[in-house]
């Protein structure tokens, strides 16, 4: 007989390990880990442990995640109060900028906005070519990059060429009118593969929050 066909003899017919109790401790095999020979009872325990160790393992890796949402969750509550509190165009913009880099701490970010004729006077409003309203226009939800998409290089200024990682998100409000983009030089802040739920909400908010102030 071949092992495979005793092993499913043995799940058919359960009642083999009843009827003869006695045999599975007179019968040892190899320790996992080496070493001496054990019974089949010692092994089945061990076994039982690794997949504890694994579970409790998963266990602390969803608490851990949990707790990660919990911390990211709070610091997107307080930009969506401080944006609601904002009661013109800068302070919109103060809002964005000073919760990205200190709650968030992203380095470098940049705001352009392409919609509305009273604010252009903010660096925000300046022209934008083609080729950045296009690919934000592209945009179903914000991506993540190890490289400058199109011309987008040039709005982080001197710091440009030094970024390793960018995330593009656009503002809408049923259409594109404006871009937020982030920046690091550390080029595992943000990368193609990440998760960007969090990132969309936040583009949701600033767009309200800029939309509500534009004519």
């Amino acid at each position: 007989m071949k092992s495979e066909d005793v092993a499913a003899w043995l799940k058919d017919h359960p009642e083999f390990f009843e009827e003869h109790a006695d045999l599975m401790a007179e019968i040892y095999i190899p320790h996992p880990h080496g070493g001496r020979a054990i019974p089949i009872s010692e092994r089945q325990i061990l076994t039982l442990r690794d997949r504890n160790k694994q579970l409790e393992g998963k266990l602390r890796e969803v608490i851990q995640f949990g707790e990660d949402n919990d911390v990211i969750s709070e610091k997107v509550h307080r930009v969506s109060v401080a944006l609601l509190a904002a009661s013109d165009m800068p302070s919109v913009l103060n809002a964005v900028y000073l919760n990205l880099k200190e709650d968030f701490a992203v380095p470098h970010v940049v705001l352009r906005v392409w919609r509305g004729n009273s604010h252009g006077e903010l660096p925000e409003f300046r022209p934008v070519s083609e080729a950045s309203r296009e690919f934000a226009a592209s945009l179903a939800n914000p991506y993540c990059s190890g490289h400058a998409m199109v011309d987008t290089a040039v709005l982080f200024g001197e710091a440009g060429p030094h970024l390793r990682s960018f995330s593009y998100i656009p503002l809408r409000d049923g259409e594109s009118f404006g871009l937020l983009a982030l920046a690091s030089e550390d080029p595992q802040r943000f990368y193609p593969e990440m998760g960007t739920l969090y990132l969309k909400r936040l583009g949701d908010l600033v767009g309200a929050a800029i939309a509500r102030h534009l004519q």
